[in-house]
Order: structure tokens, then C-alpha cells, then sequence
């Protein structure tokens, strides 16, 4: 998979259904004026921007392994401190931060509990960590349709049905195996209007993510068939994407 690319590209693959969920996001982890809060895989800075919006540029730091994401986020955020690196190794002192938040990130960190012990580490003892993913598993994420039509052509095809955290109470499992505290689980739910299919398909051909890989690499007459499929599922009209993360909330 690839998320070096340009942040353009993200955002018209999954910005449009990120930054909802951002907003959905930091209404439920509700940090209070003057928190610290350190924004984990920032990507673009979708998350990072709304973090900003409700408690100032000082308050809010931000870290990603892709270089195109964090040079992205630290001209959108001006005066914001983005690190490049990976949550697994966070490069924070114990304690840092009042709340340490992951967005659409922990199916792909390398180790995932390694990554929320270190979100752990960084956050004071009682600060909160939380983190979306994605319902995958469960059919009800924004690329739903795409991965039932590859699993059509190509049934052994996994796509992102076996990454962390994307099945009904295994974000919360992970929370717990972290060792964090008063591990809390729930769901976000977005919708999101487009205007054709034409617009909800052509950000496949980007090549973000494990989507967007499997369409740059698949040949010409694969590629045509699966958007012939992908096709079927939507109307012909503008029609409206319901998109659900799967939320867990605990204490560090």
C-alpha cells in the first residue's frame, strides 16, 4: 500500500468522508480549553485542522510516517510543530499531552498496541486516547462497494478485511491488550452527497492506499470491469454515501 503521495490525491479519496469524521471525532473526545493534544498519523491534517479550530495552533501537535502528508499539513497549519514518524515510536517525553487521538490509522500502524501503548506514554495518567477505524469488516466503511465488486473478479483478493480494528469490538480489544484504562466503545456514522458515480470512482485511480494500489495495478480490461461492478451498486442520479467508524475511548 502507498500513502506517499500527493495530499491533493488523499483528499479527494478520503478527505471528503475524513472530514466529517473529524468533526464527529472531536466532538466525542470534547478536549477542554487549554488541553494539549497530539494528533497521531495526521495524514493531510484533517483531523489536525479541527483540533486547531477549537483549541488553538500552541495546543495542538501532530505526527506521520509520509513526508508528502506532513509537509502538506505543515503548510496548511502554519505555526502547528508536525513531526515526521511513526506512532510506534513516538518522540514525545512521558506525559506530554492531555489527550492523544488517531484517526483512520491504527489498521495501519505496523504494530497497532505498540502504537497505543506509545499514545499511552505520551498522555498524562488520566488524559485521554482514542481512535476510529473504518467499519470493513462489517460492510459499512465508504470503500464498501469497491472491495465487494474486487471480491466478485477476485475472490482471494483480502483488500483491508483482516487489518486491526476494523471488525465489531476488536479496537477495543486492542485498547485493552495496550493496557489502557476504562476502555469505552462506540461508532460514528457520516454521510456524504455525490453529485455522480463518475466522482466517487475517479479518486480510486489515484493510487492511495490499498484501493487505490490494487486499481493502478490491475490491467486495463480488470479495471473496466470492476468499475462496470462498481457502477451497479450506485444510482444512476446523485446519491449520498453512508460512511461508519468504529470508535474506542479510554484513560491512560
Amino acid at each position: 500500500m502507498s500513502f506517499d503521495v500527493a495530499a491533493d490525491a488523499y483528499g479527494r479519496f478520503m478527505g471528503r468522508y475524513s472530514q466529517p469524521l473529524a468533526a464527529e471525532f472531536v466532538a466525542l473526545a470534547d478536549p477542554p480549553p487549554g488541553a494539549r493534544v497530539l494528533d497521531v498519523g495526521c495524514g493531510p491534517g484533517v483531523l489536525t485542522a479541527r483540533l486547531v479550530e477549537r483549541l488553538g495552533t500552541d495546543a495542538v501537535q501532530a505526527i506521520d510516517p509520509s513526508l508528502p502528508f506532513v509537509e502538506a499539513t505543515r503548510v496548511r497549519l502554519p505555526g502547528v510543530e508536525v513531526r515526521h514518524g511513526k506512532a510506534e515510536e513516538l518522540p514525545w517525553p512521558d506525559d506530554t499531552f492531555d489527550q492523544a487521538l488517531a484517526q483512520l490509522v491504527v489498521h495501519f500502524m505496523t504494530d497497532p498496541v505498540a502504537g497505543l501503548r506509545e499514545m499511552a506514554r505520551v498522555t498524562r495518567p488520566g488524559g485521554l486516547v482514542a481512535a476510529s477505524v473504518w467499519d470493513h469488516a462489517g460492510g459499512r466503511s465508504p470503500l464498501s462497494p469497491f472491495w465487494d465488486a474486487v471480491a466478485e473478479l477476485d475472490p482471494d483478493e483480502r483488500g483491508e478485511a483482516d487489518m486491526a480494528g476494523i471488525r465489531g469490538g476488536h479496537l477495543a480489544e486492542l485498547f485493552t491488550a495496550a493496557e489502557l484504562q476504562d476502555v469505552r466503545a462506540g461508532e460514528l456514522t457520516v454521510r456524504v452527497p455525490l453529485a455522480s458515480f463518475d466522482e466517487w470512482w475517479e479518486p480510486f485511480t489515484l493510487g492511495v492506499g490499498p484501493a487505490g494500489v490494487y486499481v493502478t495495478r490491475a490491467d486495463e480490461p480488470t479495471r473496466a470491469e470492476l468499475r462496470r461492478r462498481c457502477a451497479e451498486r450506485f444510482p444512476s442520479g446523485p446519491f449520498e454515501v453512508s460512511a461508519t467508524a468504529w470508535v474506542a475511548v479510554a484513560r491512560a
